[in-house]
């Protein structure tokens, strides 16, 4: 008894290493991030203007606070926000290919802000500028209830909820390849810049609410962790320890719903960060989603912030679109992963 004790004590020390040495690695990826550019900032300016501001000239103040805070701290929420809604999904619907965009929301973003693009719509209360962002985030949350109806009124079975996602994503891709078709050739480029992905249009309102988002949902995923490590050991036991599957899965596919959405609308579609992130924790943490839940936020936004560091240093005096790098980057993140897992088994 004593040695199995030892055993899960000295696992649960492990942990918390795993999680303080991926939160010092986020920690320094993110002063990288903000030191990277053509400006002259050093680390040690960095760390002074973020202490005192008055510190810095009015020229590298600016740059500090009014472009690459804001551009860092978005990578940092919205990394956070894929690899929470991808570790859930995957659990929920215990296939470890799918993430937050296998439900549809990524494809309906992209359809929306092809229609904002291409249509240009006047919304009542929404300023013509804020237009893109609006109709992405109206048209990724439209996805989200339509799979949450399928989910709640359609038997809630996993396998339903991953085919109908896919129906979502071909549905909208259809669509959005038709707005391509009429669309000119400038709206045509917007639409491409925008679907790869790009933080450097973000500023502090959207930090502000991506932010807000994560930090309202992040609790509730907090709440379910003991429910969502039971369901790792099957369906069938969690029903027999008396867990509603299906309810939880309705309640799963809400949040991750809304944390995707929010997370795309502002800065585009963003690929394997939900995906690659959350495996990332688990080869690291275990299916212990006590740690495993916090753990794959940092992990998204540790890869996300880390590709936006890259991407301002990759070519002087450009910035590659994030989106690019976390594709580049992943793929073979991913296939050495699941390497790594085919011999532990």
């Amino acid at each position: 008894m004593a040695s199995t004790l030892d055993a899960y004590a000295g696992l649960t020390r492990r942990r918390y290493i795993a999680l303080a040495l991926l939160s010092a690695g986020l920690l320094v990826s993110l002063l990288l991030d903000l030191s990277a550019g053509p400006a002259g900032l050093g680390i040690a300016d960095i760390l002074g203007g973020l202490v005192d501001p008055e510190s810095l000239d009015i020229r590298h103040r600016v740059i500090l606070w009014q472009v690459r805070l804001p551009d860092a701290l978005i990578a940092v929420v919205v990394g956070a926000a894929l690899g929470l809604a991808g570790v859930e999904t995957q659990t929920i619907l215990d296939n470890p290919l799918a993430s937050p965009f296998t439900l549809g929301v990524s494809s309906a973003a992209v359809l929306g802000a092809s229609v904002a693009i291409v249509l240009s719509p006047a919304m009542p209360l929404i300023p013509q500028t804020a237009t893109l962002p609006a109709l992405a985030l109206v048209f990724a949350l439209g996805a989200g209830a339509v799979i949450l109806a399928v989910v709640r009124f359609g038997g809630a079975a996993r396998e339903t909820v991953v085919l109908f996602g896919i129906a979502l994503v071909f549905l909208c891709n259809a669509l959005t390849s038709a707005l391509h078709y009429v669309a000119d050739a400038d709206a045509l480029q917007q639409i491409v810049f925008w679907t790869i992905g790009n933080l450097t249009r973000a500023g502090w309102w959207e930090v502000a609410i991506v932010t807000a988002c994560l930090l309202v949902i992040a609790p509730f995923s907090l709440r379910h962790v003991w429910w969502m490590t039971m369901l790792r050991g099957g369906e069938a036991y969690a029903r027999s320890a008396g867990l509603d599957v299906a309810r939880l899965r309705v309640r799963v596919v809400l949040r991750t719903s809304v944390l995707a959405a929010f997370a795309v609308c502002f800065v585009g579609s963003i690929g394997f960060v939900g995906l690659v992130g959350p495996h990332i924790a688990r080869l690291l943490l275990g299916e212990d989603h006590r740690a495993l839940v916090p753990g794959a936020a940092i992990c998204g936004a540790l890869m996300l912030s880390a590709a936006s560091f890259l991407s301002k240093s990759v070519l002087p005096g450009a910035i590659v679109p994030v989106g690019i790098l976390t594709a580049v980057i992943g793929v073979p993140v991913f296939l050495t992963l699941l390497a790594v897992q085919g011999r532990m088994r």
